[in-house]
């Protein structure tokens, strides 16, 4: 799909899931008039900050219906790693609640008059990268699902053939948040459950790859994170070859 001579219409839109209001970031090009495929997109364990607004806006770009989700409620977002994984941990260890959210904002993108129904997928970074693929695992109606330098660990591992979407991984091989150990249980994990995926592990690259602002974090905090130019653009042309066959 292409965006060229794109215009990119982007508005906040409130949604609920048990009563709590999520503000998400709808982005579509309003120049389209044929409806066309979906893209919800998790974000990091910062929240849905500028970085994932952009990558929204760059989808949109591509022809796609994009819809950037608030998994923390109230467009909660964190500038510290304290308040990130405190945030994010409240998911995590309630994914039951997670999983409310991320399906109100699945069908409020389905809902959206310019998104195909029947052709919906999801990305994530990081902590997104978790969600997206545990959405995959519980079986969620989505044609694919690409984690970007996402975790592996599983908090439900699926029975055989109850994975629907097709799903690739963009995992950074040096990456030293995701232990060895996980990539190996999850590629375990996936061949059980007879789930069509694909693994891109590209050499040398960190966790946080994709984002221009994960040097910068490295840095002040201490942590081991690195952008990568290089592994940013072949891994998002992996996103878009891979959207390019399950929306054929």
């Amino acid at each position: 799909m292409s965006g060229q001579g794109a215009n990119i219409h982007t508005e906040t839109i409130s949604y609920t899931a048990n009563g709590t209001t999520l503000k998400g970031y709808l982005a579509y090009d309003e120049g389209a008039d044929a409806e066309r495929p979906g893209v919800l997109v998790v974000h990091e364990w910062w929240g849905l900050d500028d970085y994932i607004r952009r990558r929204a806006r760059m989808l949109a770009e591509l022809g796609y219906t994009a819809l950037a989700v608030d998994m923390y409620g109230e467009g909660q977002i964190a500038d510290n790693p304290e308040d990130a994984g405190s945030l994010m941990n409240a998911v995590l260890q309630d994914m039951e609640q997670g999983e409310v959210r991320l399906k109100a904002g699945y069908a409020l993108l389905k809902g959206q008059s310019t998104t195909d129904a029947a052709h919906v997928a999801a990305i994530g970074y990081c902590f997104g990268g978790a969600v997206v693929l545990h959405a995959a695992r519980i079986g969620m109606d989505l044609d694919g699902v690409v984690s970007f330098h996402g975790s592996l660990g599983a908090a439900h591992k699926p029975a055989p053939g109850s994975v629907r979407a097709r799903i690739l991984v963009c995992h950074g091989a040096a990456d030293s948040l995701v232990p060895d150990a996980d990539v190996a249980a999850f590629k375990q994990e996936m061949e059980e459950a007879g789930a069509d995926t694909r693994f891109e592990a590209y050499e040398g690259a960190l966790h946080g790859f994709t984002n221009p602002d994960a040097d910068e974090n490295g840095k002040k905090y201490g942590l081991p994170l690195a952008y990568s130019a290089e592994t940013d653009r072949r891994s998002w042309q992996a996103m878009q070859d891979f959207f390019n066959e399950i929306f054929a």
